[in-house]
């Protein structure tokens, strides 16, 4: 038995993914101190009784200023266009504290689903001006003691062609935006916005997170573009791309180049299951296409991927509930995963997505915040599968909910 003196909290029996047996995790001042099959100490202890402990999830692509709209839309759901411009209609009436509002419902239910990391994208342009991005800047500031949340400030409807888009990025970025995306599709000149873009990362030291290549269409693309971009200013590692819907439309073979020009690069990608299986093929009067890229299988020959929310009830997805467990379950039986695919699936929305935001501090080892969330399973191999519920969370070594488990009420004879 190893003996220890300074904890301030010990999680004893605790389930993790790299261990086959339970083990006591020490923490203190809000890090983990201590693994061991068994720590001897005073100290507040929580007993997970065999349970999982994960490092919590990690959302890297979501739409928190324009969540919840669903009731104001008045309009047929169709394409891509047509949401973006729904969305650009009504967000000129959007105000601070309407997206506060909205904001916070959707990162209340993702922090009781077990989410301590999210990286969530935030619109600038003439019609919202900095309205979002303060509301957001302040959900960051009060939800702090639950979840780290960091801001991607991005013009969603152009860059080169929106006059006033451009001033107001740099006075985003300028007031402390954690990182910087584009939108290139949506500009009469894609190449120059993606240019101005990385120019701005680069003057700003901010990693890169692109919407990419959202159709159907492999005739054409973006990729490459942003692959030369990086390379020439040596940014590996800190870019990503969402949807990139175009990759499930390529033959083998070009997928294959396409694979090996990602992984070289350093480029990730990020697939959002809800969104873009919603948006992609809805032209279709049979056998419609899924338009959805293989996230688990990229990352099976070295490219970073994770799997996001990216919207939630709102015309580009009139769903969600945050849950990023919820959403890797969907994703694996929307790609075909397999069974041993399982565990890939739980690392797109953990471990992977940790890497692609360049989280230094995430994880389950000594030295690592002790951010935890607690999940009613033994065997990590089924966490996907199963879908278990998700019973309490720690972020700093601090409680921040707890959800008690089901109890059946058999009749009494």
């Amino acid at each position: 038995m190893i003996t220890q003196t300074a904890f301030d909290l010990i999680f004893r029996n605790a389930r993790l993914r790299s261990s086959p047996l339970p083990v006591d995790i020490g923490v203190k001042v809000g890090r983990i101190a201590a693994i061991e099959p068994r720590l001897a100490c005073e100290a507040v202890e929580v007993d997970l009784e065999g349970r999982l402990a994960l490092p919590g999830f990690v959302d890297t692509h979501i739409h928190l200023d324009k969540a919840c709209i669903l009731e104001r839309c008045g309009h047929i759901h169709g394409t891509l266009g047509d949401a973006i411009r729904a969305v650009s209609a009504m967000k000129r009436d959007f105000t601070t504290d309407d997206v506060y509002a909205r904001g916070a419902k959707v990162l209340e239910r993702a922090i009781v689903h077990g989410t301590t990391r999210m990286r969530t994208h935030v619109e600038i342009d003439p019609r919202i001006g900095l309205r979002s991005f303060e509301a957001i800047k302040a959900l960051k500031r009060d939800y702090a003691w639950a979840i780290d949340l960091s801001l991607c400030v991005f013009p969603q409807e152009g860059l080169t062609n929106d006059p006033g888009a451009d001033e107001l990025l740099v006075e985003a970025l300028r007031d402390g935006a954690d990182a910087i995306g584009g939108c290139p599709y949506t500009d009469t000149d894609p190449n120059a916005h993606l240019a101005r873009i990385f120019d701005l990362a680069q003057e700003f030291d901010l990693d890169v997170d692109l919407h990419l290549d959202f159709d159907l269409d492999p005739s054409w693309s973006h990729l490459d573009e942003v692959i030369r971009q990086t390379e020439r200013r040596k940014y590996g590692g800190r870019v990503a791309i969402g949807h990139a819907t175009k990759l499930s439309a390529m033959p083998p073979d070009r997928l294959k180049a396409a694979t090996a020009q990602l992984a070289k690069a350093g480029v990730a990608v990020t697939v959002l299951p809800a969104t873009d299986l919603y948006l992609m093929g809805r032209e279709a009067t049979h056998n419609a296409p899924r338009g959805l890229t293989l996230a688990h299988r990229l990352a099976g020959n070295g490219v970073v991927c994770s799997v996001a929310t990216n919207n939630v009830l709102n015309p580009f997805t009139p769903f969600g509930d945050a849950s990023l467990l919820r959403m890797a379950n969907f994703y694996a039986n929307a790609a075909h995963a397999s069974v041993s695919d399982f565990d890939t699936c739980l690392d797109l929305v953990t471990e992977l997505p940790a890497r692609l935001m360049n989280l230094g501090d995430y994880g389950i080892a000594v030295g690592k915040l002790a951010d935890l969330v607690v999940l009613d399973i033994r065997d990590s191999r089924f966490a996907v599968a199963e879908l278990p519920d998700i019973l309490m969370g720690f972020k700093n070594g601090r409680q921040t909910f707890e959800r008690a488990p089901a109890k059946l009420l058999r009749p009494r004879n």
